[in-house]
């Protein structure tokens, strides 16, 4: 349980699946990352969907916040975040797929995806991190900054607000969406598509669109994610009762 990798005729599919809610803590965003790095190695497209019905990820572990050990805190977000960076840059075309619940760091790798397909259906994506006590981090905004409309990015980030597909699409969250019975359809369509394109100037192209984007990433994790200015805006929120 927790994340497998399948390769097959150039395409890696990385399915989550932590037998729950796919919480994403430092031992599963690393093994995302490990995934990542078989795929670069030994496909030219990713797919990245849950096998768990109903939910995408329940984002961070909770529970490591409401710990109180501000390093094990610090450890979750900061490999979250890198693993999000990374996909942004990744060399191969992504398309994350969205078929239930996809809490703030579930959101922060959908966000970063090339082509994010969803399902239609009574689930939510967005950062609504201020609604249960936590300030969005900065990489997250950055990330956020470069694929939302403006007006719905202030929304999600200042209000905590979380959108249902159709909303998401609006918003500019996901690409995509189609009935539930119709995403195995429009996955291989995508995956037709992205066969089409010339991979070198595909990364290339990625590269050049997002770099603003990326370099504000890697200053905000490097000014925000360090030991001393986490324990700071831990102290600043250690009256907020968290979440169980």
């Amino acid at each position: 349980m927790g994340v497998s990798l399948e390769v097959s005729d150039g395409v890696a599919r990385i399915g989550l699946d932590d037998g729950k809610v796919n919480v994403m803590s430092t031992t599963m965003l690393g093994e995302i990352g490990a995934a990542f790095d078989r795929a670069e190695k030994e496909a030219e497209i990713v797919v990245l969907r849950s096998a768990r019905p109903g939910i995408f990820s329940a984002g961070f572990d909770l529970k490591v916040f409401a710990s109180g050990d501000a390093a094990k805190s610090l450890e979750m977000v900061r490999v979250g975040a890198e693993l999000a960076l990374r996909l942004m840059s990744f060399p191969h075309p992504i398309v994350g797929v969205m078929e239930g619940h996809a809490f703030p760091m579930g959101t922060f790798l959908l966000l970063a995806c090339d082509v994010r397909l969803g399902a239609r259906g009574p689930h939510r994506m967005g950062l609504n991190e201020v609604a249960i006590g936590i300030a969005p981090p900065s990489f997250a905004i950055e990330l956020a900054r470069s694929r939302l409309h403006p007006a719905w990015l202030s929304r999600t980030v200042t209000l905590g607000e979380m959108y249902e597909p159709e909303e998401a699409l609006t918003a500019g969250f996901l690409d995509r969406v189609v009935a539930p019975e119709a995403v195995d359809k429009a996955l291989e369509e995508a995956v037709t598509a992205l066969r089409a394109i010339h991979k070198p100037s595909h990364a290339t192209a990625k590269q050049r669109l997002r770099q603003p984007a990326m370099d504000a990433m890697r200053m905000a994790i490097d000014r925000e994610l360090t030991k001393a200015a986490y324990e700071a805006s831990s102290r600043a929120r250690s009256a907020v009762a968290m979440p169980g």
